[in-house]
């Protein structure tokens, strides 16, 4: 935790923003580095991480080029304003002793690239408008993935939703399709799913843990 503190402040400017117990997780602390009011990275970290082998092309890509297995995080992109806050932090981090690919001219973005601790790949990128699906969806593309001319419109312009409850939509079965969150202890995904939401309300510590 403190590598991934230190790399994230000292090379990219990162402010931390909380580091405390995990709640309702034993023995794990969460980390909150600042990307804006809204919006942070969480790191988290317990004794147990340590034993869990790293296999390339499995659990870590360890470029932004690479495989890994499907569900875990290829790369993390972060954005910056413009190409002179781009090169600014370019400069940040091969000062720091990073070295950086690019910047790389993609058409919709541009962006560099380097590693973090725990063979993360990360990027900084910026695009100065918005992505043009149009231009930007491959017909050769859409049709590997198996997309008809039907689906690819929905894709475009998704129905939206209008059967809105006000947060009273109940519960699905947890028998169907989900997806569902795993690796739970036997039974405990379904006591935990089941509970009725109110409960969720007041069921964690929601005070910080130093008193300002």
């Amino acid at each position: 935790m403190k590598e991934q503190i230190e790399f994230f402040t000292d090379k990219l400017g990162m402010q931390l923003q909380a580091l405390y117990w995990m709640h309702g997780v034993e023995n794990t602390w969460h980390g909150f580095l600042r990307l804006n009011d809204e919006s942070s990275i969480a790191f988290v970290c317990n004794p147990d991480i340590k034993e869990i082998p790293v296999v390339f092309g499995q659990t870590h890509a360890g470029n932004p080029g690479a495989n890994c297995a499907g569900g875990t995080m290829q790369h993390l992109a972060l954005k910056v304003k413009n190409h002179e806050e781009l090169l600014h932090m370019r400069d940040r981090l091969r000062s720091k002793g990073v070295p950086v690919m690019g910047p790389l001219d993609h058409g919709m973005c541009q962006s560099i690239y380097f590693a973090g601790p725990e063979n993360l790949s990360l990027e900084l990128s910026y695009s100065l408008e918005p992505i043009n699906a149009d231009a930007w969806c491959d017909p050769e593309v859409v049709s590997l993935a198996g997309i008809s001319t039907e689906e690819l419109a929905r894709y475009k312009n998704p129905e939206p939703f209008n059967d809105s409850q006000g947060g009273g939509a109940g519960q699905p079965d947890l028998a169907g399709p989900g997806p569902h969150m795993t690796n739970y202890p036997e039974g405990a995904y379904e006591a935990v799913m089941g509970l009725p939401d109110d409960v969720y309300a007041t069921m964690m510590e929601n005070e910080p843990p130093v008193k300002v």
